[in-house]
């Protein structure tokens, strides 16, 4: 089983409430961590935490 959950861009979309373009535009531009699983990219929770972490104001 694996230790952390993978979503998919869709499920972050929603999450995030931003489409999915966004996402994908996140992921080609390295700001947001995922990793291609067969044709469709997986990001992890923890990923999205970090990328909101990042994002934010201090």
């Amino acid at each position: 089983m694996l230790s952390k959950p993978l979503m998919t861009v869709h499920e972050v979309a929603e999450a995030l409430k931003v489409t999915e373009a966004t996402v994908r535009t996140w992921i080609r531009e390295r700001k947001l961590r995922a990793m291609k699983v067969g044709k469709d990219w997986r990001v992890t929770v923890n990923d999205v935490e970090a990328f909101l972490d990042e994002h934010a104001n201090k």
